[in-house]
């Protein structure tokens, strides 16, 4: 299969750009608090489906996340294009339901 052209270290630089522009790495910034932050956008998104179950607001909550993910990769010189394609890769490989887990 070739090798579709991905946005997601595009986005990734950005979402990272915007963040130190705005302020938010003007200290050095602790990973557990930042993955605590990503945790939240989708304890956010959960509640959107709860409140209102309006595909938009979920969206917005996911985007949100997503940035949070983003910005973290790219204070952390993390690949996470070339992460997913490996990943997508091997879940191609595994077994229907893998796990039995629900």
């Amino acid at each position: 299969m070739p090798k579709k052209k991905c946005l997601i270290n595009n986005l990734i630089e950005e979402c990272h750009h915007i963040a130190k522009r705005k302020g938010w790495w003007e200290e050095a910034r602790n990973d557990g608090e930042l993955i605590a932050l990503m945790h939240s956008e989708l304890s956010e998104a959960l509640e959107a489906m709860r409140n209102h179950g309006e595909k938009e607001n979920i969206a917005e909550e996911l985007a949100d996340c997503c940035i949070r993910i983003f910005d973290y990769c790219g204070a952390r010189g993390i690949d996470l294009e070339e992460a997913l394609r490996k990943k997508i890769k091997y879940n191609r490989t595994r077994p229907y339901r893998h796990g039995k887990k629900f």
